[in-house]
Formats: C-alpha cells, structure tokens, sequence
C-alpha cells in the first residue's frame, strides 16, 4: 500500500485559507497555481511555497474528479 506525503498544519491552513480566498484562480497544473500564488501570497521559502502549491493543487484536482463523479451518478 503506497503511503501519502505528510503535509504540516500550517501548509493545509495555508492552501485551505487561500481556496477559500480565491477559488477561481487555481487550476490543476502545478507550474500555473506556483505563478497565481506569487501574485496572491508572499511566502518566505521556496521549500514552503511549493508544498502550499503542491497541496492546492492537489485539493483541485480532487474536487474535480468528485464532481465529474457526481455528474455521472445523476446522468445514469
């Protein structure tokens, strides 16, 4: 069973808090979320800034796939 990457609090309240900000601006690729958070959040470490970027991403593309999902169940 393959294990998921461990993630500090502070990294999800980051991601969490910027979603709930601007839900809009993120997309599912990586190198477009690290240029939006650049402009939204002024995050002192590369390190950190792509692990909030990393987690973003990652939110995004599974409340996409929830929702391609849950359109399927209603169109059956």
């Amino acid at each position: 069973m393959p294990l998921g990457n461990v993630r500090s609090e502070k990294v999800k309240r980051a991601a969490r808090e910027l979603l709930r900000r601007y839900p809009d601006k993120f997309t599912t690729d990586f190198e477009e979320n690290k240029k939006v958070i650049a402009s939204l959040a002024k995050i002192p470490s590369t390190k950190l800034r792509n692990n909030v970027v990393g987690y973003i991403t990652r939110l995004v593309v599974r409340s996409q796939s929830q929702s391609e999902k849950t359109s399927q169940k209603e169109s059956s």
